[in-house]
């Protein structure tokens, strides 16, 4: 195994976290940290989101590591330190949404050659929640899932969606769709934006973390999505949205004052879920696992005895 860099310094984990460099099916570079203990009893398998990196799942491999579950992050192809799929590496771009898959398919055989323990569980946010669904209903080996604000719809307006769904063709079938989608720019969301204003979290301490990761290691940023990237994340999620829920035993978990995704997507798909349970976070906004101390508790204790449940 090829080490890969890790940042302990800014990832607030527990002590022993390392990363290492995988190959994709179609022979791309990623990156996947983890980290492990010796009482260990199952492997959490978090989806990040868009934007995201390894590193800011430290504090969440801290949760999972006192309930003796190890933990295993990922950076897309696209993202964090993984291979980037445009010219400009500020771009989020991908060429088909089901390519995720095959990021994950190699994690998977990367958890079982470092030889982390089944029971495998799956934590899914955001657009790690969009590539979760996906791979549960591909037949994902985990025995329970949960997930925070997933991306099963974006929060677009009535007016922005059908011209979204238009450019993002048009840009498509005349080759310009590496381009940044209209009004995403280049720049990491923490690093423009005002904490005061922000979507993400009501707790400054995590805010500032993120802000402190991405000014230390800015090869960890990435800004706005190619239009590309947003055509066929529009197309996953209609996709999705016409199968039935998988059987996995499931949390789900969505802030009320929740921005970035389709609440009404989510609620829909949670409604019919078998072995399914929603939980509305009053006030949270979309990172509800960096949100306020409270907010944090009720979320891991929640994940934690459900994962607990089906051994």
């Amino acid at each position: 195994m090829e080490i890969a860099p890790f940042y302990d310094d800014v990832a607030y984990g527990p002590a022993g976290g390392a990363a290492h460099w995988v190959t994709t099916s179609d022979g791309l570079k990623l990156r996947v940290a983890h980290w492990t203990g010796d009482a260990v009893k199952g492997t959490v398998l978090m989806f990040p989101g868009r934007t995201e990196y390894v590193e800011k799942y430290g504090d969440a491999a801290r949760e999972f590591l006192a309930a003796n579950y190890a933990t295993v992050a990922i950076d897309w192809r696209g993202q964090g330190l993984a291979d980037r799929m445009a010219d400009d590496r500020r771009m989020g771009h991908v060429v088909q949404f089901t390519d995720y898959q095959k990021d994950v398919s190699a994690v998977l055989a990367h958890v079982k050659a470092l030889g982390l323990p089944a029971p495998y569980y799956m934590i899914g946010h955001s657009m790690g929640g969009c590539i979760g669904l996906r791979a549960l209903n591909d037949g994902l080996p985990v025995k329970a899932a949960a997930f925070s604000a997933p991306m099963w719809g974006i929060a677009l307006s009535p007016v922005v969606r059908p011209s979204a769904w238009v450019l993002s063709s048009v840009a498509g079938a005349i080759g310009k769709d590496t381009i940044f989608a209209p009004g995403q720019p280049p720049v990491s969301y923490v690093l423009r934006e005002k904490f005061d204003l922000n979507t993400l979290t009501r707790d400054r301490t995590m805010w500032d973390r993120m802000v402190n990761q991405l000014t230390k290691y800015p090869d960890l940023g990435l800004g706005g999505p190619s239009i590309r990237w947003l055509g066929e994340s529009l197309r996953e999620m209609l996709h999705l949205a016409s199968l039935p829920s998988p059987k996995t035993p499931t949390v789900t978990f969505l802030g009320t004052a929740e921005d970035i995704v389709d609440v009404q997507r989510v609620k829909d798909r949670m409604a019919k879920w078998p072995n399914g349970t929603l939980h509305m976070i009053e006030n949270g906004e979309h990172e509800v696992m960096l949100e306020i101390p409270e907010t944090r508790a009720f979320v891991y204790k929640t994940m934690i005895a459900h994962f607990d449940a089906h051994p």
